[in-house]
């Protein structure tokens, strides 16, 4: 449980630094506020642009708590601007990294409040934790999209470690 938690959703956040880059550089060409795509959404009755990368952090550091055996630091959901989001995604992978293998050992046998209900380690990371992950982090994307901002596969991927053949 390792490698998903820690590797590939602390990666997938950091992807979210570069789509802020090119969301600050689109606003500047087109001289409107990037404020403005931080409060975007893509529906009436959808969520902010800002509470998406929330939520993916939250997910994120709470899968590494949770299965690891602890209790997520809380973060205060108080982020206005580009840089504090900057600052909560760092903090999100911060911790995640913080945590070592070794304290995922049992991760797939513990049990996981959630909702108000119990899950197991295993399930609460399959069915709850990384498909909200992707699911917060691929409306972000299709709100910066939807804005205009020059971003595709590649941005969402982020970095991939290929291997020699």
């Amino acid at each position: 449980m390792y490698y998903p938690i820690i590797h590939q959703c602390s990666q997938a956040l950091k992807t979210i630094e570069v789509w802020l880059d090119k969301a600050e550089q689109h606003a500047g060409a087109k001289k409107f506020d990037v404020g403005v795509l931080m409060t975007s959404r893509l529906a009436p009755d959808m969520r902010e642009f800002i509470y998406q990368i929330q939520s993916a952090c939250d997910y994120v550091k709470g899968a590494a708590a949770w299965l690891s055996g602890q209790t997520p630091p809380r973060h205060a959901d108080t982020e206005k601007m580009v840089d504090e989001l900057r600052v909560r995604i760092r903090k999100t992978v911060a911790f995640a990294e913080s945590v070592s293998e070794a304290q995922y050992d049992g991760a797939a046998d513990r049990k996981v409040s959630w909702g108000g209900k119990t899950i197991g380690g295993e399930d609460y990371l399959l069915r709850i934790a990384i498909p909200n992950i992707y699911f917060h982090l691929t409306t972000a994307y299709a709100i910066l999209r939807h804005n205009g901002i020059d971003i595709g596969k590649k941005d969402f991927l982020g970095p991939i470690r290929w291997v020699n053949a």
